[in-house]
């Protein structure tokens, strides 16, 4: 059996998780075109599911996307209809014969017309279960997304490798926007771009042409207006002179080896350029009470025997001021 994904609940409260996806076998497969629809998509279904995107990065053959989960709230059926139909904009007649058998059901009295409540009910809760989930949020993605690309590319079977990856983050803003850069250096670690705002599908380029949401999304994690969002984020982007720096990692898995066995410290924009296997795969990442706090929950609801403990982050940088950890250990070396 594969491991549960570690997630909070609902009704906790709100969440951040930075989720990644990677096409089978690793293919390039996403052409610009391919990308623009991916684009589309996660904004698309971020607005149906009520997620929001605080940024992402999509590449030739993965994506990486940072949203915020809100506490589940209830949500009125006019909102309900609203975001469906943002899911099926151009309707078929099934669609469209079902949409009007939806709405008649809601609008009709449950006391004269208890079949047509039930059918309204059993609607409701499968649209509530994919609202404020972020596995309904990244399924719905990649079903969507899976089956244009089939089509349009006259193939079949998967087009994703395995379930996607998931990170509990905690929600500090030092390091919401420190996993917020790491995500938009994406297109300079893999030497396309020296500056991310030259790279049109992320999340800062976004922001920097003027799209309010993708705005909105940084804006969340930094705080104040575009103005001041903006130059903190870039001094986080490219260290105290912010601007661009060379293309492509900055430094090898060798070299983090002498630093870490110096003792030494490197300053977080020329980490951030290598990849940095902790924010990928390490399940839960925060202060090692945060950690401790999920990995509690999560033993008592999977009934786990205490096998594991919070790792620290080897302290290679000074981590956005925090003392950082993460849940799982990592097998391979945590820089790359």
């Amino acid at each position: 059996m594969r491991t549960a994904r570690i997630k909070v609940q609902a009704e906790q409260g709100e969440a951040v998780y930075h989720c990644t996806s990677k096409t089978v076998n690793g293919e390039r497969l996403f052409d610009d075109t391919g990308k623009e629809i991916l684009r589309r998509q996660l904004w698309l279904v971020a607005e149906f599911c009520g997620v929001q995107i605080l940024t992402y990065a999509i590449l030739s053959n993965h994506f990486h996307v940072l949203v915020r989960v809100p506490q589940k709230a209830a949500v009125a059926d006019a909102e309900l209809l609203r975001r469906y139909t943002l899911l099926h904009p151009k309707p078929t007649r099934y669609q469209t014969a079902r949409l009007e058998v939806i709405q008649a059901a809601l609008a009709a009295d449950p006391a004269a017309d208890p079949e047509a409540a039930a059918q309204a009910n059993a609607w409701r809760r499968r649209q509530l279960a994919l609202v404020g989930d972020v596995s309904a949020f990244m399924k719905l993605v990649k079903q969507r997304f899976a089956i244009w690309y089939n089509k349009s590319h006259q193939r079949f079977g998967p087009l994703w490798c395995d379930r996607f990856k998931s990170v509990l983050v905690e929600s500090k803003p030092r390091l919401l926007e420190t996993m917020a850069a790491y995500i938009d250096l994406n297109p300079v670690r893999a030497g396309l771009v020296t500056d991310p705002k030259d790279y049109r599908f992320c999340g800062y380029a976004e922001a920097a042409a003027g799209h309010r949401p993708a705005r909105v999304g940084l804006q969340a994690i930094h705080g104040g207006d575009w103005a001041s969002t903006q130059a903190g984020y870039r001094q986080t982007l490219f260290g105290t002179a912010a601007g661009p720096r060379e293309q492509g990692a900055v430094i090898t898995p060798a070299d983090f080896a002498k630093v870490v066995k110096a003792g030494g410290q490197l300053p977080l924009s020329t980490v951030l350029r290598c990849r940095i296997r902790y924010f990928n795969d390490g399940a839960v990442l925060g202060c090692r009470a945060f950690v401790e706090q999920h990995l509690r929950a999560y033993r008592t609801r999977r009934h786990r025997r205490e096998r594991t403990a919070p790792r620290p982050l080897l302290t290679i940088t000074d981590w956005a001021g925090e003392d950082l950890a993460t849940l799982r250990g990592l097998r391979q070396h945590p820089f790359g």
